[in-house]
C-alpha cells in the first residue's frame, strides 16, 4: 500500500513539473510561475505524505522538520540521467527510512522535470526548484545571485559534435571542417552544399540548433559564433533527442548534437557523422584533454545548503550506479565512485565540487 502510495503521489506530482518546467515554449516568467505553484503543490503533497503515515512523526528523524521531496529543474541533457536515477532511487528504497534508518517512515519524492539551463538555474534562484540543472558554464552572476550557500555538482562532460547526415554525400568527400565554415553555415553566410565543396549538389543546407532556452545555444555561440547571429532559418529543437533525430531525418542537414545524443542516436547503427573541427575529432580523449574546444559541463547547482535527504540522493548520483547511467546515455562520466566515497564529503558541506579536472590535479 505504501509503494502504491508513493507510485500516485509521483505520477501526480510528474505531470505539474511537466507543466512547470518543461514547456519550452512558455516565456521564462510563465515557467517560473508554473515552477512556484509546482514547488507549492510539492510541499502539500509531501505534508499530505506525512499525515498519512502518523509513525513517521515519532521514528528517526523530526519529520517535521525533514525534507521528503526534491525538486530538480532545468538541463534537457542532465533530465534523462537524474529522471532514471530518481526512479531507480525510489524503486529501490520506497521511503526515507530505508536509506537511512535516522530518517524518517515517510515516502521518498525525487521530482525531476525539464526546462532548459536558464529556467534551471532561476528556478534554483527563486527557490521554486532545489536543484537547476545545467549543460554549460554557469555566469558568475547566476553565482552572486544564489548566494553564499552556492555549490555545484559535475555529472558528466558533453561536447557539440558538428553532425550531419550520415547518407550526405560530404561524409565520403571530407571529414574535418574549420571553424569559419562552421560559423559561415550557421550563419547563413553559406547557404549550399555546393559552396562546401564544388562537387557536392546545390541542396539547401538546413541547419537544426537548439531552442534559445537550451545551454547549448550560449556555448556554440560563445564557442564558434562569436560575434555572428545564427540564421534565422534555422529549426529550433526543444532537446539534444530532438536535435540529433531532426538531423538524423534531413539528409541535408546539420546540426550540433551533444557527445550523448550523437552517441545515443548512433547506437543501433550509423545515422549521424560527426566532422572534426579544424582537425581535432569529437572523442572522450579529446573532451577530457580539452583539445576539443566545443564542450561544456553537464551539472546541477544549489543555492542552499544541502539537507540530509538531498545529500542522500547526492551520494546516489555519485555512486557506481549513477556512473553507468551517465555512461549509458552517451555522456563522459565528470567522477569517479571511488573519488566521490573518498571526497570527504557530508551534509551540507560543499563537496559537490567534484569533477575530473579536480580529480586530475590530486
Amino acid at each position: 500500500m505504501k509503494k502504491f502510495l508513493a507510485v500516485v503521489t509521483s505520477m501526480a506530482m510528474a505531470l505539474s513539473l511537466l507543466t512547470a518546467c518543461g514547456s519550452n515554449a512558455a516565456s521564462t516568467e510563465t515557467t517560473t510561475a508554473a515552477a512556484s505553484e509546482a514547488a507549492s503543490e510539492k510541499e502539500t503533497a509531501g505534508k499530505e505524505a506525512e499525515e498519512s503515515e502518523p509513525a513517521a512523526e515519532t521514528a528517526g528523524a523530526d519529520s517535521t522538520q525533514f525534507q521528503s521531496s526534491i525538486l530538480f529543474c532545468g538541463s534537457t541533457s542532465l533530465y534523462p540521467i537524474l529522471s532514471s536515477l530518481a526512479s531507480s532511487f525510489t524503486e529501490k528504497y520506497v521511503t526515507w527510512d530505508a536509506v537511512d534508518s535516522s530518517f524518517p517512515d515517510s515516502n521518498i519524492s525525487v521530482y525531476v522535470a525539464p526546462g532548459g539551463s536558464g529556467v534551471g538555474v532561476s528556478a534554483a534562484i527563486d527557490g521554486t526548484a532545489d536543484f537547476g540543472m545545467l549543460a554549460r558554464d554557469i555566469k558568475d552572476s547566476e553565482i552572486e545571485a544564489l548566494g553564499e550557500h552556492y555549490q555545484e555538482f559535475v555529472v558528466a562532460k558533453d561536447a557539440l559534435t558538428v553532425s550531419v547526415n550520415a547518407e550526405n554525400p560530404i561524409c565520403g568527400i571530407m571529414d574535418d571542417m574549420p571553424a569559419e565554415t562552421i560559423r559561415q553555415i550557421f550563419a547563413g553566410e553559406i547557404a549550399t552544399w555546393d559552396q562546401v565543396d564544388s562537387t557536392l549538389p546545390a541542396e539547401t543546407i538546413n541547419v537544426y540548433i537548439r531552442d534559445l532556452s537550451g545551454g547549448a545555444y550560449e556555448v556554440f555561440q560563445k564557442s564558434v559564433m562569436g560575434d555572428s547571429e545564427v540564421t534565422a532559418s534555422a529549426t529550433q529543437s526543444a532537446s539534444m533527442t530532438e536535435l540529433a533525430t531532426n538531423i538524423a531525418g534531413d539528409k541535408w542537414g546539420i546540426g550540433y548534437a551533444g557527445f550523448g545524443a550523437y552517441n545515443k542516436a548512433n547506437a543501433d547503427g550509423q545515422v549521424l557523422t560527426a566532422m572534426k573541427v579544424d582537425g581535432v575529432e569529437a572523442t572522450a580523449e579529446n573532451i577530457i584533454s580539452g583539445a576539443y574546444t566545443i564542450q561544456r559541463p553537464v551539472m546541477f547547482v544549489a543555492g542552499a545548503e544541502i539537507t540530509p535527504s538531498e545529500q542522500a540522493f547526492i551520494d546516489y548520483i555519485f555512486s557506481q550506479t549513477g556512473y553507468d547511467v551517465v555512461e549509458a546515455n552517451g555522456y563522459i562520466p565528470a567522477f569517479t565512485p571511488e573519488a566521490w566515497l573518498t571526497s570527504g564529503k557530508t551534509p551540507g558541506k560543499p563537496s559537490g565540487k567534484y569533477s575530473l579536472e579536480m580529480e586530475s590535479n590530486q
